[in-house]
């Protein structure tokens, strides 16, 4: 799969629209099989939908996935495979160990920051590519396909168990997947805890910055054809926005997309009071270190002030969760000045 596409290309995100308007929301409308279910006073919740327990056991629960289909799963689901970081973030903050994982983006391993807590994990494919045999082997009881749109993959894995979900939709932010997600795994509640304290921590870390309190921060992807700025609500920038920082005028965009890569002509929308600068390939780490010693590059206001810094693009470019929103907080803070 394409890399670019997440997050959203702006084309790619005007023919998205129509899957958006249901989105992760969906997710959270849940129907309880069992008295034990989590329920939420969140605004984001639905009214509760019709039971669908087989038989009334108190087994099972019927939610709604990112594309609005209703989807029976496990009550208590204790063998889960996800397909991507974000699905793999989101249980992993609920305290959850799955049991098949497929790589980062862009990567041939487990993303670095989440490396250590899936010691032991078996790994079943890359990154929305997961291999059949290995997805079987797992035996899951509950996979959580990400913004999965090849259907023919979702037959396949709905073969291995019906309980198979699209947790999010093509611009639904971090938060709104996380809840759904929370609600799949029958932890809404401490989903919704989550959120409130990576928010408070957010803010109060972003009121520690002194100096740099409010600075304009650009955000932005190295490509090997070139540079690409994060909007507002890409996951780093909307980071950004809960901890007060600003944005620089030319990226000041509500969305969760990126720029078209940009030429050397164009150079200067990626500057900004701090530019932080991610790569996912070696192509577009080559491409970096080549442009850093061009005029238009050294021009650049942020670079003149040595406020460039270097940040793990498998986290910074992804669509997030909130242990990735932790170490994005951290970058933010060590580099801005905060405690």
């Amino acid at each position: 799969m394409p890399f670019a596409r997440r997050p959203l290309s702006p084309v790619r995100r005007r023919a998205a629209q129509a899957l958006a308007v249901t989105g992760a929301a969906a997710l959270l409308l849940t129907g309880c099989g069992s008295s034990g279910s989590s329920s939420s006073g969140s605004s984001a919740a639905a009214s509760p939908a019709a039971d669908a327990g087989k038989g009334g056991s108190g087994d099972k629960r019927t939610v709604k996935d990112a594309t609005g289909k209703a989807v029976e799963v496990p009550a208590e689901p204790k063998r889960i495979v996800t397909l991507t970081q974000e699905d793999l973030d989101a249980v992993l903050a609920l305290g959850v160990k799955p049991v098949g994982i497929t790589n980062g983006q862009g990567l041939a391993e487990p993303p670095a920051y989440l490396k250590d807590k899936v010691q032991g994990v078996p790994v079943v494919g890359n990154l929305l590519q997961p291999v059949m045999d290995k997805v079987i082997a797992a035996k899951p009881d509950l996979i959580l396909a990400g913004d999965m749109q090849d259907e023919q993959v979702l037959k396949q894995l709905r073969e291995i168990t019906p309980a198979t979900l699209v947790t999010m939709a093509p611009t639904d932010d971090w938060k709104l997947a996380f809840r759904g997600i929370g609600n799949a795994v029958n932890k809404l509640d401490q989903a919704n805890k989550v959120i409130g304290d990576y928010e408070a921590k957010a803010a109060k870390a972003g009121g520690e910055l002194t100096k740099n309190k409010g600075a304009a921060v650009s955000i932005v992807r190295w490509n090997p054809a070139g540079p690409s700025w994060m909007e507002k609500k890409q996951f780093a920038g909307g980071v950004a926005l809960d901890m007060g920082l600003t944005r620089p005028a030319a990226q000041d965009k509500d969305g969760n997309a990126h720029s078209p890569a940009l030429s050397l002509e164009k150079l200067n929308e990626i500057d900004g009071d701090w530019l932080f600068l991610s790569t996912l390939t070696d192509d577009g780490k080559a491409a970096l270190k080549d442009v850093q010693s061009k005029p238009a590059y050294q021009e650049l206001g942020a670079v003149k002030n040595n406020h460039t810094v270097t940040v793990d693009g498998s986290v910074w470019s992804t669509r997030g969760g909130p242990l990735a929103a932790d170490v994005v907080i951290g970058d933010f803070s060590k580099a801005l000045g905060g405690s």
